[in-house]
């Protein structure tokens, strides 16, 4: 498990300025980056390589992840 001790979590501007989906990301630290919800800071985080991150941003902006409405 990454030690996400010195973490420096920003807020997504993708997130609800309503405080229903704030998702905040660490990408200080060497080789993870960190996700987790805002409202829970003290709960679980996803902890990606930069890759997969880089990876899923992209597929973030193409729309791939789009809930059927």
């Amino acid at each position: 498990m990454a030690d996400l001790t010195g973490a420096v979590w920003r807020k997504s501007t993708r997130s609800d300025n309503g405080g229903n989906s704030c998702v905040e990301v660490a990408d200080n630290l060497p080789g993870v980056v960190g996700v987790r919800d805002s409202k829970d800071p003290s709960g679980p985080a996803l902890i990606l390589g930069p890759d997969a991150w880089r990876a899923f941003v992209s597929g973030v902006k193409a729309g791939k992840f789009q809930l059927p409405e």
